[in-house]
């Protein structure tokens, strides 16, 4: 099980600011939407010249266009690029193909997508390296979490690693880690806290347990 740290509210200096604070307790860095919507993928570059030895996820939540897309994040240093599960699989398959092309990984972002199990078998047939249920910020607003799809979701997969998101705190960590996910992604639960550092290494001391 790895830690990933979501970035999502920073610009390019506080993203490797806070990066550098927490650098030896996490395992990929993501590269959020609204950053990558802010500052480009030059965030991705630099994040990635900044920390190489660290895995760098862009969150492009792509829709359409997608091998351009991905080559492009893989230009920018991108090591996993995100595509969404509501895409068509044409989509899905032309980013797997550049991923595969570029030695990176893609990450399918089931946010939104309503027959999870089912999208996830055809997912994994269509070669994708991870699977992520997603509980977005507006629904994690009305107290909904994906254990449950998580569950669902690694009952079905073959050969796709697993990864969850979405509003997972300190308390709600051990819970998450009886699930076996490959990919545990962290935002607030890290960003949040005045001492990013010990929440960061308190979150991966239970990973590792």
């Amino acid at each position: 099980m790895k830690l990933q740290l979501a970035l999502d509210l920073v610009n390019i200096p506080e993203a490797i600011e806070l990066v550098s604070e927490v650098q030896e307790f996490v395992d990929v860095v993501e590269i959020g939407t609204p950053v990558v919507i802010n500052e480009g993928l030059r965030a991705v570059k630099e994040v990635k010249e900044a920390f190489p030895q660290l895995t760098v996820l862009a969150d492009l939540k792509i829709m359409d266009a997608a091998g351009y897309e991905v080559m492009k994040a893989s230009e920018a240093g991108a090591d996993i690029i995100t595509i969404l599960g509501a895409a068509e699989d044409e989509s899905i398959k032309g980013a797997v193909e550049e991923a595969k092309k570029q030695g990176k990984e893609i990450l399918v972002d089931m946010i939104a997508v309503k027959d999870k199990k089912a999208r996830a078998i055809e997912l994994d047939e269509l070669g994708v390296d991870y699977i992520c249920v997603h509980t977005g910020y507006d629904l994690q607003a009305v107290g909904q979490n994906s254990f449950e799809d998580l569950l669902t979701i690694k009952s079905v997969v073959k050969q796709a690693k697993t990864a969850i998101a979405g509003g997972i705190k300190l308390e709600t960590l051990p819970e998450v880690i009886k699930a076996q996910p490959d990919l545990i992604i962290v935002g607030g639960g890290i960003t949040g806290k005045d001492d990013k550092k010990a929440a960061a290494a308190e979150m991966q001391n239970l990973i590792k347990a």
